[in-house]
């Protein structure tokens, strides 16, 4: 499996950043263009982590967040798929 690092530099407070990365309701795709609402199913969300599904135009994931360290957000994919017309693109 692989596993991707990013850093990004911003003048949001860690609170804001985490905020805006877990309003998982309507209108997310405002924020994450890759995130619509028909596919946007939040499984469970808790006070540090959550359980969501998003995606768009065939493609969807499956993630586990974690934000128990504001300054450290980890995004662990549980799950994706893509379309079989979406692999025919690439």
């Amino acid at each position: 499996m692989s596993t991707i690092h990013f850093k990004q530099t911003t003048t949001s407070t860690p609170e804001q950043f985490i905020a805006g990365l877990t309003d998982f309701g309507p209108g997310r795709a405002k924020l994450f263009g890759n995130s619509t609402d028909d596919y946007l199913k939040v499984h469970s969300k808790g006070a540090r982590d959550a359980d969501v599904t998003e995606g768009s135009g065939g493609i969807w994931e499956r993630l586990h967040y974690d934000w128990s360290n504001p300054n450290h957000v980890v995004l662990t994919t549980t799950e994706s798929y893509r379309s079989q017309e979406q692999r025919s693109e690439s």
